[in-house]
């Protein structure tokens, strides 16, 4: 793990120097594989051998260091201890989501409902002193899966780091929605998804929280699939104009960072 964190300490320290700010990303708790990741009191993911794992508040650590928002709703981060990839949980505690509009989810509709949510982003970014980032357009338009209830999709988008992909997983659960958003090189992004499914198969939602285990009077969202894809509560405020608060639950994983982080590493090795 110290090699892992000398990495990330070096990327920090590279966008921080502007502002002369100490970064904090030593603090950090690995947790190596093979164990048991808990995403608070939610679920749980196996950790396998050779990826490392990091709680909620650590997480959080590790998206303002690398200069994303922070959503406050951060669960875990797991990765490969190359960090070729990384995957953030967050969790939406907005109440059952139905599935209704399964059949009649219009991907344009919402792709252009995602970029006017990173155009107004990149307002925010700017003022941050981060990189903003452009929608390219859909790697893969979403669909769901009536026997998971998982609804996946991914956005292709260009930053100051060059194309990347965001894969993002949205596991509907009893209470709410669990978010898995995937960062990857899209050069590598077949073989990254292979191995992001079979980690996925070792994610599950505690007793009580799963979706088959809804019970009449639980508490209800206020939306349904497509608003998950455009941001789930945030989109609900953007249809008053409220933007400014779609870009957080958009630009969760970081369009840029893969790539500085393949750089750091490489350089490591060298």
């Amino acid at each position: 793990m110290k090699n892992l964190t000398l990495i990330l300490i070096s990327f920090a320290l590279m966008y921080n120097t502007a502002h002369a700010q100490t970064p904090n990303i030593e603090e950090v708790k690995w947790q190596d594989g093979p164990s048991v990741g808990n995403l608070s009191s939610i679920a749980t993911i196996q950790v396998p051998g050779g990826y490392v794992f990091a709680d909620a508040n650590d997480t959080r650590i590790l998206m303002e260091e690398m200069k994303n928002p922070i959503s406050g709703i951060e669960m875990g981060f797991i990765a490969p201890e190359d960090l070729d990839w990384f995957v953030v949980f967050e969790f939406d505690d907005d109440g059952y989501v139905p599935d209704d509009d399964k059949d009649s989810l219009d991907a344009d509709a919402m792709l252009e409902s995602i970029k006017k949510g990173t155009e107004a982003g990149n307002k925010e970014r700017l003022q941050r002193g981060w990189p903003t980032m452009t929608i390219v357009g859909w790697e893969q338009k979403p669909r769901y899966n009536t026997a998971t209830n998982n609804l996946e999709w991914a956005v292709k988008a260009r930053g100051e780091g060059g194309l990347i992909i965001n894969y993002n997983t949205r596991i509907l659960g009893r209470s709410g929605v669990m978010r898995l958003t995937l960062v990857a090189d899209p050069n590598t992004l077949a073989p990254t998804l292979s191995k992001f499914k079979d980690l996925l198969a070792g994610y599950v939602f505690n007793q009580g929280q799963k979706y088959a285990e809804y019970k009449q009077g639980d508490k209800m969202a206020k939306y349904g699939l497509a608003a998950l894809v455009v941001g789930g509560a945030s989109a609900v405020a953007a249809k008053t104009g409220l933007f400014k608060w779609l870009w957080k639950g958009i630009l969760v994983g970081g369009i840029a960072l893969i790539a500085f982080l393949k750089s750091l590493f490489s350089r490591k090795k060298d």
